[in-house]
Parts: structure tokens; sequence; C-alpha cells
């Protein structure tokens, strides 16, 4: 580690800081609305309040240019070598990290989201003191920068998770992907764009099947269907990958020869999951291996009619209650019909009904739509054209799209939500069999 510059790293990023915190103006301006928009309500402190000015540096807006890109323009006495520092800390990230190891004056990390390794050294703000406390197998939230070709600062706070647990860590992932969307494999933009590949993939596999992008079923007979083409999806890809999923996985390693770790890593890559590989290969049972399964939630699943949309960008959506919208909006007077009110509010206020549906509604509807809109919302002169879209984003409905659900997701983290599944069903089994036993003692 070159140790020269690390310091000048620690010192040009507080000049950095203190730039964005004394300026005026759009800046400032821009400052405070990412910071409304992004803090965390439910818990806010200091520490989650510097990460989240920390990713403002780097990835917020004023007008056309970044706060970096600002920096640099304003600070005439900037060497060549600072402004080098600064222009590689346009691929900093946030990241949630686990601690491998300690390492001469910094810490071996590994991003979890994509399985990346880091060196990293602490900035001017993190004491030795706070540093001596992590220990290896501890898991942080921060953002981290590069200072040269091999070596990174961490960027901001760290916000410790502590030794977390396999449904825990499972846990912690899923609030990253929710809260930090835009870090989603920040540093493996190969990883993002297989995701947004077989989110098309999947979509088209849909359309193939239903004959349409839009279907409406019952619950039960929809979650029979969606197993069905998820079974005949991973039918495609065994026969894609010259594997016959009639014959038995010893049967197929016999006839092409490919030995047991390399059948292994394939069926992995399927979903299925090493002991399930294992079983399979000690016994005679025909190959089954599936695509990763959308799970429909109880309310989808005993509904008496779910309307399920699929889209290449935003994925599959499943609302049970679309054609009690469309019944309202068909209606003579839709205003006059009963839970009008109700219905509108919670299609505007309901994360699951996202933009994608409002649009639906907007092209079918538009005429019905926009006087049941002025009712509702107390707005006589509000106009579909103008002013949906400013009305869906005060209800967080955004027209960009978010990396779905369905999406597919690196091999470490299949297994690990696997494992986190299995964890939580054991000691939901355990709890289950103490309660008996209490309950013979009585």
């Amino acid at each position: 580690m070159n140790v020269t510059l690390l310091e000048q790293a620690k010192q040009l990023k507080e000049t950095l800081v203190d730039f964005v915190y004394e300026a005026e103006g759009e800046l400032a301006v821009a400052l405070e609305k990412y910071a409304a928009e992004n803090s965390n309500k439910e818990r806010y402190d200091i520490k989650q309040q510097n990460l989240i000015i920390d990713t403002f540096i780097t990835e917020g807006r004023v007008g056309e240019q970044t706060p970096l890109e600002l920096f640099l323009e304003n600070e005439p006495n900037l060497t060549q070598s600072d402004r080098a520092l600064v222009n590689h800390w346009k691929r900093s990230f946030t990241g949630l990290f686990e601690i491998i190891q300690t390492i001469p004056n910094g810490l071996e990390l590994m991003n979890w989201l994509s399985a990346k390794h880091y060196n990293v050294y602490p900035n001017a703000r993190i004491s030795e003191a706070e540093m001596a406390r992590w220990q290896p197998g501890e898991i942080l939230l921060t953002r981290i920068a590069p200072i040269g070709d091999r070596d990174w600062m961490i960027f901001s706070d760290c916000i410790p998770k502590g030794k977390l647990s396999q449904p825990k860590l499972a846990v912690a992932i899923g609030e990253f992907k929710k809260k930090h969307k835009e870090s989603l494999y920040s540093d493996a933009p190969e990883l993002l764009e297989q995701a947004w590949e077989s989110v098309a993939r999947y979509h088209q596999e849909f359309v193939d099947f239903f004959g349409s992008d839009r279907i409406t079923l019952s619950g039960s007979e929809l979650n029979t269907k969606l197993a069905e083409l998820q079974s005949k999806m991973s039918q495609k890809i065994l026969a894609s990958a010259g594997i016959d999923p009639s014959k038995s996985l010893k049967e197929v390693m016999q006839e092409s020869g490919a030995n047991e770790e390399a059948i292994a890593e394939a069926a992995a890559e399927l979903g299925t999951d090493a002991e399930a590989v294992t079983e399979a290969m000690n016994s005679q049972e025909k190959l089954a291996m599936v695509t990763p399964k959308v799970e429909l939630p109880p309310e989808i699943k005993t509904a008496e009619q779910v309307t399920a949309f699929s889209h290449p960008k935003w994925g599959q959506m499943f609302i049970p209650t679309y054609t009690k919208f469309q019944a309202m909006l068909e209606a003579e007077d839709p205003q006059s019909q009963e839970n009008c009110a109700f219905l509108v509010r919670k299609y505007l206020e309901e994360p699951q009904i996202n933009f994608f549906i409002w649009q639906q509604l907007k092209e079918q509807y538009p005429t019905q739509l926009e006087k049941v809109l002025q009712t509702v919302l107390e707005r006589r002169d509000f106009n579909l054209d103008r002013d949906l879209e400013a009305t869906l984003k005060k209800f967080n409905k955004l027209p960009e799209t978010e990396l779905p659900e369905t999406a597919s997701v690196p091999r470490h983290l299949h297994d690990l939500f696997e494992e986190a599944v299995v964890q939580v069903s054991k000691s939901k089994s355990k709890g289950k069999k103490r309660q008996k036993t209490a309950k013979g003692f009585k």
C-alpha cells in the first residue's frame, strides 16, 4: 500500500466533503433534495446521513453535472495527482461487505452482492480504535472508492451489522436491494446485464406459453400454470445443454463421459443445490431441475381472479383486483360505484400497483380514469396527460424500472437464500417439536 497516496486521498476526501457542505445555490438545493429522498425514516443516524452525503457526492446530479465534476471545476489549486484521484472516485460504490481478514493497516472485504474482494483502508474519520473492533466474519454497510490500481479507501462511515446467520444475512441482502437499488451489482455490470437478460427471457417464455402478455385466471389455476411454465423452461435449458431430462443423472454421466463435478456445476446453475445433486447421483430417479421458482403469495393463490401482466423490463405483476377496477371504470357512472374511492386510493398507495399498471389503465380508460381521479383527488382541473406522472411520483411510483424479483441472481446468492430457507424451516420444526414435548408433560 502506498502510504503517501492514502494520506493524500484522506485529506482530499475531507476537502471534497467541505466543498459540498459549504456550497450554496444549486448544489445546496440538490443536496437537500437528495438527502430528503434517500433518508430512512425508520432509523436515521449520523452514519447513515454521512453515507447519503458521500453517495450524493459521486452519484447526485446538479443540473447535468455531478458534485465531483463541480469540485474539479471550482478548485483550480488541485494538483494533477489530486484530479486523477477524484476521477477514480467516479467508480466508488456502496456495498454490503463481509470482513474476510485483517491486513496491515486495513481489511480485506468481500462485497456480498458480487462476491468480489477488495483491500481497503480507513478514511480520516475512522479511528484505529473503531477499526480494531471489527472482526472477520462481520458485515459492514459502507461505500468504498479506488485509490490506486489495486487498493481502495473506505469512502464513508461504516455501519456495522455484526456477525449474521445465513437467514439474517439473506434478510440484510434483501434490505440492501430494496434501499440501495442504484448499487445493485454496481461493481459487476456483467451480472446486472445477465439479470436483465433473464427478465426479458422469462417474459418471452411467458408470452409463448400463455399466448399473450396479459391473462386473467383464478389464483389456483395461475399457480398451476406458472409451475408448468417453469418446468417447461427447465426442460428447454436442459435440452439446450444436450441433456436428456427423461434419464437419470447417472445415465447422463455414463453416456456423456462427464465427471461428477461438471454435472454438479451444471445442475447448480439450473437452481438445484449440491445436496440435491448428490442425492440424484446416488439414485436412479429421473433428472428434475427447475429454474428459480416464482412463489405466489397466499392471497394471490386463493383469489377468485388474478390478472397477470408480463413485460421484458417490469417482469411479471399479479393483480387480484384488476378486473374489479376495470368493471368500476366501465360502469356508466364510475364515481357512483361502491368502493370507487377506496379502490382508487388502494391503487395509488399499494406498491405492487406500479407505474406500468397505471399506464395500462390510462391507455384503456383515459376519459373514465381522468374523471375518477378528479373526484377522488378533489382536483377538478386534473389532466391525465399532464398530471398523472407527477401524481404517481408522489406515491413513489416511478417510470424507471427496477430489477424484478424474477431476475436471475448470482450463484453464491442463490445458494445463500436456499440455505437460509432450509435453516429457517429446521428452526420452525424444532420449535414445533419442543411445543409438543411441553404439552406432553402437562
